[in-house]
């Protein structure tokens, strides 16, 4: 995601009025919405309180991901903004680098000064990852959203100031009910496979493509295999079908479906060729085999700006 010079501004801004905490932790008590940005009230009301501060696709770029109940942060800073307390983190949850710094609300946390114990990730069995996916389809999709029923919290912690009158297209979106592309896999996995695509591309054993046709690529799919590139994955569910969330600007509610393998590999085949690897064009696809594997770690790599 591309940083905006205006949140580093802002965060400069701020520190005047932060203080550098004694090592202090925190853990998610509730779905944790984390931010790129410390200014929480900016893109949840706005000015007028009721504005959401969407992109030109109709989406929060400021949301990083949400931290499910049980994962650890470590303190690095407090901010006071608007009333609102709010903490720049780091969490093993989420590696990747950052220049604007990772922020969640207090309200969604516990503070202590005692290393929390990390979130324990236990992979389920095959058959409810893919029925977990497949209960999502019809799922809006939302940037950064990796809890389906989102943070009903965010309503309370900062209400709309004209709550009543509130669309329920722009009320899903403030409590950031529903899941982009990775986000959709990470919530079925309980927060096992990495969240970002950029991580994915990594992620388990490559599946040899290259060179091979639309026919041959489909022979070789077995359950949940990825066929990913940068900024975009979809999770093969069974012998015909694929699952994926998908942005399409002005129609964030048509984000999770589910269509067939041949109908998915005709579409990215007309832009994008198979391969083992990406190259640095990033015209490639790949497909990876994790599940029931020993899955390497990933190195922390910068998400991709498109869809995730």
């Amino acid at each position: 995601m591309i940083r905006s010079v205006a949140t580093i501004l802002l965060i400069l801004s701020l520190h005047a009025s932060a203080y550098a905490t004694d090592t202090l932790f925190a853990v998610a008590a509730t779905p944790a919405p984390v931010l790129n940005t410390p200014d929480f009230p900016s893109v949840f009301g706005g000015k007028d309180g009721k504005t959401l501060q969407k992109d030109s696709c109709g989406q929060l770029r400021s949301l990083e991901f949400v931290a499910l109940p049980g994962s650890a942060f470590r303190i690095e800073e407090e901010f006071n903004i608007h009333g609102r307390k709010i903490f720049r983190v780091t969490t093993d949850e989420y590696p990747y680098p950052t220049i604007s710094g990772y922020f969640v609300d207090a309200g969604a946390v516990t503070v202590s000064a005692a290393r929390p114990v990390e979130r324990r990730k236990i992979l389920p069995q095959m058959n409810e990852v893919i029925s977990s996916m497949k209960n999502r389809a019809g799922t809006s999709y939302v940037w950064g959203g990796n809890v389906a029923a989102g943070v009903p919290e965010m309503t309370s912690w900062y209400p709309p100031s004209d709550g009543p009158s509130l669309s329920r297209s722009d009320r899903r979106l403030w409590q950031l009910a529903g899941v982009d592309c990775s986000g959709l896999l990470y919530e079925a996995t309980g927060g096992y496979t990495p969240r970002n695509t950029s991580a994915l591309l990594g992620f388990g054993n490559p599946v040899t493509v290259a060179g091979k046709s639309q026919k041959e690529i489909v022979s070789l799919l077995q359950p949940l295999d990825l066929l990913v590139w940068p900024g975009h994955v979809m999770i093969v569910i069974d012998g015909g079908n694929i699952i994926e969330s998908r942005l399409v600007c002005h129609e964030p509610d048509k984000g999770v479906r589910i269509r067939t393998i041949a109908d998915a590999l005709h579409e990215i085949m007309k832009k994008r060729k198979p391969a083992d690897i990406i190259e640095n064009g990033g015209k490639e696809f790949v497909v990876r085999r994790w599940y029931g594997i020993n899955v390497p770690s990933i190195a922390p790599r910068q998400p991709f700006s498109g869809q995730r």
